[in-house]
């Protein structure tokens, strides 16, 4: 590997923007060693910075002034790039006389890691474009990851050479995309193929429950390096089988830190967390992403406890560490202290990203925390973040959860040029949340005039939105819309939200025939629309119908029990509801207390139900006393329908 860059450190003394150039080239064939351009560059630009050249090569004094200039323009964009201000690095670009291909594709590489990939294509289609295999290859790259694989397609299909990691990258994206029959294809036709080739196409089959099929193309390999042991491991764990795939992790010839991160991970995602830490702590080294895997493992089964332990041990944390607590305790319904962690993480210096901004954003939906969501808002707004798809979309979920739907409108409408299918729906399931049935139908009508079709999130949104609207035809109209639809399959919340939708309008009867017709396939969701139907419209005998199917399924949830009482209480059945409140204290079953919050002075201040705990509970109960006298005066009567006597 050493003698691939004698010739560029040999040219390096007499033209360095040309041996740049040269290690660039040479950039695909050394995918797996620890150099990488901006050190090259940066490398070089020092050394001739502290050198007089123009004492050695007094010949080309005006050549290498100009080199010289554009190497260290494309090391500081390289820099820039990867620091995420792609908007100063376009600006030491357009100041650039003169630009060799080395900058056209750092600047490319540069929009396309941003996400920007209309952008780096638009600076890509100019006339003057200087492009190589690289840059072609980097902008595949970013319409894979932005999901506009037929893009990728397209351009792939165009490009004059290709070389093996366009190839893999191809095949990467049809994977990644659930196009593995067209990954296999793409894979048969190679001229050329290595062992990262036979690693994409295991990795893929893997992902799609293809694991015999992979198994086959690793047991035919003639040469397989840790990659390929460690992508089949992983593959195993991910379907199931993952006595098999400690099998295979004891039988590899060589081990690297991934590979120990993967069976610990294959451990933590079937629910065997002691096998997991078993292996965490013999393992010979551990690296941060080893601490991150353990934690999140714990994060995903619920044991917010030891994930705390494990974090409060680690001497080094990075975004993914953070991000993954904040996660952890949102799950947990502990999304105040999600932003305290949040704080706390600015407090250190780590910058977050991406995955950070969207899980604090719903952090701060859950609490109806306008204030905290403005502050981070004005955060995202200093970032390259500010043009993602999944933040605009946190940032329209959180306005609309917060009240204020015309900010979230807002967001949507200034969102034209990153906007998702994601977004989209974002804004339908907020318009439902608000019951603004007629305005989700009019974006639906929208979506269709745009280049995105709708999926089943979509349908989901708009036939919530139709029934909190009470919009039964048009809801109806939606649903044999999808049932008629070859290209996107019947969901089980389908379902439950054509049940809702009836339910509400006080159609029992249709919505019951919808359950029943289901079967065995109707879930608890399903039941539990029916039941909250018949809760509203006071129907006993389907209630218990529906709530008989609800305790088969969840015979310790408080609520069916908490919704049929209420059915029978409305009724004036009080007997019946007494005895269901008995059994559930037989049982030991509690209605969770309802809950509410405030923020006022920058602080949010949290009341449950006959809690007196609060520093200023004394006035709080005085001034609702007098506000319940003054109710009474004016003939507003409490509804004792729903009062059970405990």
């Amino acid at each position: 590997m050493i003698k691939l860059f004698r010739l560029p450190i040999t040219v390096a003394h007499v033209n360095p923007a040309k041996a740049s150039a040269i290690v660039f080239q040479l950039l695909p064939f050394v995918k797996h060693t620890t150099l990488n351009l901006s050190s090259w560059l940066q490398h070089f630009h020092l050394y001739h910075h502290s050198t007089n050249s123009t004492n050695r090569i007094p010949n080309l004094v005006r050549d290498y002034s100009i080199d010289q200039n554009v190497a260290r323009s494309n090391w500081l964009i390289t820099k820039l790039s990867r620091e995420g201000k792609i908007n100063e690095a376009r600006k030491v670009f357009d100041e650039m006389p003169e630009r060799d291909v080395v900058t056209w594709t750092t600047v490319i590489s540069g929009y396309v890691k941003c996400g920007l990939v209309q952008e780096a294509r638009m600076l890509f289609d100019e006339v003057d474009a200087k492009k190589n295999v690289v840059t072609w290859t980097a902008l595949i790259g970013g319409y894979i990851r932005s999901k506009q694989i037929s893009e990728a397609e397209r351009l792939f299909d165009q490009m004059p050479d290709k070389n093996v990691v366009s190839w893999n990258t191809m095949i990467s994206g049809y994977a990644q995309n659930g196009r593995v029959d067209q990954a296999i294809e793409l894979f048969d036709k190679m001229p050329n193929r290595n062992i990262v080739s036979s690693n994409t196409v295991i990795t893929a089959l893997a992902q799609c429950r293809r694991i015999d099929e992979a198994r086959k193309i690793f047991d035919r390999m003639s040469e397989r390096d840790v990659i390929s042991w460690t992508a089949m491991v992983t593959g195993l764990s991910q379907n199931g089988r993952i006595d098999e795939a400690r099998e295979l992790f004891d039988q590899m010839p060589e081990r690297n830190v991934v590979s120990w991160n993967a069976m610990i991970t294959g451990y933590a995602q079937n629910m065997r967390l002691n096998e997991a830490l078993d292996l965490f702590e013999v393992m010979p080294e551990r690296d941060l992403p080893s601490w991150n895997t353990m934690i999140t493992g714990f994060i995903q089964n619920g044991d917010l406890k030891r994930a705390l332990k494990l974090f409060n041990e680690m001497h080094e944390r990075n975004v993914v560490t953070w991000t993954t607590m904040i996660t952890g305790h949102i799950q947990d319904g502990q999304s105040e202290e999600a932003l305290k962690i949040f704080s706390k993480m600015q407090a250190e210096g780590i910058k977050p990203n991406q995955g950070t901004f969207v899980c604090i954003l719903n952090a701060c939906s859950d609490l109806a925390g306008l204030g905290e969501g403005k502050q981070i808002h004005q955060v995202i707004s200093k970032t390259v973040y500010q043009n993602s798809a999944f933040v605009d979309s946190a940032l329209i979920n959180m306005y609309s959860k917060c009240g204020v739907l015309n900010i979230a409108r807002e967001m949507f409408n200034m969102s034209t040029t990153q906007r998702d299918l994601v977004s989209w729906n974002s804004m339908i399931a907020a318009y439902a949340h608000h019951g603004c049935g007629r305005e989700a139908i009019l974006l639906m009508e929208e979506l269709r005039q745009s280049k995105f079709k709708p999926d089943e999130v979509t349908y989901i949104g708009v036939l919530s939105a139709c029934g909190h609207s009470g919009l039964v035809d048009e809801g109806l109209k939606y649903f044999h819309e999808l049932v008629r639809s070859d290209s996107i399959g019947l969901r089980e919340d389908h379902y439950a939200c054509l049940v809702d939708l009836c339910g509400r309008a006080g159609r029992i009867k249709e919505a019951y025939d919808i359950a029943k017709s289901l079967g065995t396939k109707a879930s608890s969701c399903v039941w539990g629309a029916l039941l909250a139907g018949c809760s509203v419209h006071g129907n006993i005998k389907l209630g218990r119908l529906a709530a008989k199917r609800l305790l088969e399924v969840e015979p310790e949830n408080p609520g069916t029990y908490m919704l049929l009482s209420n059915i029978y209480a409305s009724t004036g059945k009080w007997r019946e509801a007494s005895k269901l409140r008995l059994k559930m204290k037989d049982k030991g079953l509690k209605k969770q207390p309802g809950c509410s919050w405030i923020e006022a002075d920058n602080r949010v201040h949290v009341f449950v139900v006959g809690d007196k705990s609060h520093s200023q509970s004394k006035p709080i109960y005085s001034l609702l006393r007098d506000l319940h006298f003054k109710m009474k005066r004016y003939g507003y009567l409490p509804n004792k329908d729903y009062g059970v006597e405990e």
